[in-house]
């Protein structure tokens, strides 16, 4: 059996100190894990120095280190930092001066791989099943992997076509559209989900993960139909945290490698993944007239200015750009021929 939350609560061991903190704030359990591993790798690269003799001083010794030598992304090299400001501020209760001199990850942006119209329908000609429907509201919705495998039954609105994402990137809510060609795919896809449910409650079971304790407000809920997810897994798991039996929904990685899969035999010599199908999403959208503002909405960015990087993929920002050596073929084949 897994710890109880009061065992992990007054525990001695920073770690769990720290994954009880975590806890409190509703962090995701993959952020969890990355912020544990972070520290440990922290503590670890000072010679298991307890972070109470440390300070920033070596904060800066340990980003610089994973800038300079292990040549990490910005982003990853920012959640480092993310997870030790939570470790002194949070857990140890120290305020940290400005951290300085550390050498910060600096590389630009990349612009994000993105298909074509045909090669999005070629891709998920070559899914199938749940897969498939997954994909499609990954293209469809512009949805992230992880708001897709989320998803519950109350969250699909069949009567204002629209799909509700909760406690997504920042753990804020938005609205997108729900594809209209999806309606009756998805309809029965549920009935099938629903029937597994059914005989899940008729085995003593049907119990879903509720998040912030909504299951001690609401008591019956997590057997309830609207909270089940609309993509289950196959069986029943324990629970990590609680060690309570449950359906869950389906492993993310199981559609990342079907995806791969699709794009190998598509033919389609792109680095494509699951979320290639967001950044087309965006890419299309624009390129069918969509206002960027709407876009925004849509895929949930905070800033504007994130989703403008998806103007430089269409290749014509503004007024459509023709390229000098189209110009020259063009003049070339009004040219009179000669005599």
């Amino acid at each position: 059996m897994p710890p109880t939350t009061a065992a992990v609560a007054s525990s001695p061991k920073l770690l769990d100190r720290v994954r009880w903190q975590l806890r409190v704030k509703h962090y995701s359990i993959r952020t969890e894990q990355a912020y544990v591993d972070w520290i440990r790798r922290f503590i670890l690269f000072h010679r298991k120095r307890h972070p109470n003799e440390m300070g920033e001083g070596e904060i800066t010794q340990f980003l610089t280190h994973l800038a300079v030598e292990k040549n990490v992304a910005a982003s990853t090299q920012n959640q480092a930092f993310s997870a030790l400001l939570f470790l002194y501020q949070r857990v140890l209760e120290r305020k940290l001066d400005f951290i300085e001199d550390v050498q910060r990850v600096t590389r630009p942006a990349k612009l994000p791989v993105v298909f074509t119209p045909a090669e999005a329908r070629v891709v998920l000609a070559h899914l199938k099943g749940d897969y498939r429907l997954m994909a499609e509201l990954l293209y469809g919705a512009g949805l992230r992997l992880m708001e897709c495998v989320r998803l519950r039954v109350k969250d699909i609105d069949f009567g204002y076509g629209h799909i509700t994402i909760r406690d997504g990137k920042g753990l804020r809510d938005r609205i997108t559209i729900l594809p209209e060609r999806l309606r009756q795919p998805l309809q029965r896809h549920l009935e099938r989900v629903r029937e597994i449910h059914q005989r899940d409650l008729a085995n003593g079971n049907g119990r879903v993960y509720l998040p912030f304790a909504l299951d001690r407000k609401y008591g019956k809920a997590n057997r309830s139909w609207p909270w089940q997810y609309v993509f289950p897994a196959d069986k029943l798991s324990n629970d990590p945290l609680s060690g309570e039996k449950r359906r869950h929904h389906v492993m993310e990685n199981n559609l990342q490698k079907a995806v791969k899969s699709a794009i190998q035999c598509a033919g389609i010599r792109k680095a494509g993944s699951c979320h290639t199908f967001r950044h087309s999403f965006a890419t299309h959208l624009l390129e069918n007239g969509q206002d960027i503002r709407t876009v925004q909405e849509l895929l949930g960015h905070k800033d504007v200015s994130t989703t403008m990087i998806y103007t430089h993929v269409l290749n014509k920002p503004g007024l459509a750009v023709r390229s000098p050596l189209d110009y020259q073929e063009a003049r070339a084949s009004h040219r009179p021929m000669p005599r």
